[in-house]
């Protein structure tokens, strides 16, 4: 009898303690704070000018509109894209993909040869970093101002590189302009490879239409913007110092003689 009470009574007392602990547990889950909510990705930092101004990069200044949608003019660059489709080799595709993931100064390494590489190359790395992120904000305005369809997004059956990339930012084309503007300044530091970058930007520009993310005309665009805002920033007072730095730097690595 005082055997089955003692433990009857422990038993009491386990549950009692058991209630108790969980009572406890659910007062401390009420008072403590609710977990903070995941923290919103950083928004990218705006570009601004570093040299140009805004009057210097206006689109509607230095380029013709674009053909419009359903126009003849679009039908003939939609057709021709087919036709580079139909004919490209695997090895050019592959090409036009390496020079998708690399927009910028990069794509005229080898041309140039001998190492060259800007991580080596300050001054001129500078330089480069100033005509990339002018350049872009000019080739920014004008993709904004005209919001041309890509051709994708035309034509579905169209194969692009870039799947992902906004529908309406066809005109003009932003991998071009880098390499148009960037060939035409590294042409003007280093004369004798000057043909052979401008060869490389022609070709770096084909890339786009091989991708069947831009018309013809989008990288010809590129070219007439690339030309202009590079002779405004080769011919700007301000940013003389810096050329004559990269230019210097460039002399002494022995990658020009001029």
């Amino acid at each position: 009898m005082f055997d089955r009470t003692l433990r009857l009574s422990l038993t009491l007392v386990a549950a009692a303690t058991l209630l108790a602990t969980g009572a406890a547990g659910h007062a401390a889950d009420a008072s403590a704070p609710a977990p903070a909510p995941p923290a919103a990705p950083a928004a990218k930092p705006v570009k601004t000018l570093m040299v140009l101004t805004p009057y210097d990069i206006d689109p509607s200044r230095l380029l013709p509109p674009p053909a419009a949608d359903g126009s003849d003019a679009q039908k003939a660059e939609l057709a021709d894209l087919h036709r580079i489709a139909d004919a490209v080799t695997p090895e050019r595709m592959a090409q036009a993909k390496w020079d998708d993931d690399h927009e910028d100064t990069s794509l005229f390494y080898e041309t140039i040869g001998g190492g060259f590489d800007l991580k080596t190359l300050p001054a001129t790395a500078a330089l480069m970093a100033i005509v990339a992120n002018d350049t872009s904000i000019g080739s920014g305005a004008a993709k904004k101002l005209f919001a041309r369809k890509r051709p994708w997004a035309v034509d579905p059956t169209l194969h692009t590189c870039d799947p992902g990339d906004k529908p309406l930012t066809s005109y003009p084309s932003g991998h071009s302009v880098v390499g148009y503007s960037q060939a035409f300044v590294l042409a003007a530091l280093i004369p004798e490879k000057a043909q052979a970058l401008q060869a490389r930007a022609a070709d770096y520009a084909f890339s786009r239409e091989v991708c069947g993310s831009h018309y013809r005309s989008d990288t010809e665009a590129s070219h007439a913007l690339s030309a202009a805002l590079a002779t405004l920033l080769l011919t700007n007072p301000a940013l003389k110092p810096k050329i004559e730095a990269a230019r210097a730097e460039l002399r002494a690595a022995h990658f020009t003689a001029r």
